[in-house]
């Protein structure tokens, strides 16, 4: 995958991991991290709104709404142990906001490794990461057919 097949934020997020050695990675992995916002109060009322993505280790809840324009916007409930499941969560939240539900299907489900993380990050959570990307992807298609 190309990065410009990539929506623009994310491509410019994955040119930016690509800027940095490994260490300075996972350091911004952890910025990210710390930026997830909060669910907004219709799925944190209603946690059975989120979908769990089973191939993390940690408890992973995601759900993916699209406004009246047709933007995205994924919503994460990550725990704050999982700091870089949390990071890559983070960093899909701010790289889709606001894209079409029909350029979701533009990023790769390696992502992840795409951006340099598979040196950094376990196959476990790499593999996580993919996971989340592939639920997204589904959600997408979903709310496209409605």
């Amino acid at each position: 995958m190309t990065a410009s097949a990539l929506p623009p934020q994310l491509a410019e997020i994955r040119h930016d991991f690509l800027e940095l050695d490994l260490p300075e990675r996972l350091g911004l992995l952890a910025e990210f991290a710390a930026g997830l916002p909060e669910l907004p109060p219709e799925y944190a009322a209603h946690p059975d709104r989120l979908e769990r993505v089973t191939e993390c280790q940690s408890p992973v809840f995601i759900a993916l709404s699209v406004d009246v324009d047709g933007g995205v916007a994924l919503h994460a409930r990550v725990p704050e142990e999982a700091p870089t499941t949390r990071g890559f969560a983070a960093v899909l939240a701010e790289g889709l906001a606001g894209i079409a539900v029909d350029d979701v299907e533009a990023v790769p489900d390696d992502l992840a490794r795409d951006m340099g993380l598979d040196r950094a990050v376990s196959p476990l959570r790499l593999a996580g990461m993919a996971g989340m990307i592939r639920r997204v992807k589904r959600q997408a298609r979903t709310a496209r057919e409605r």
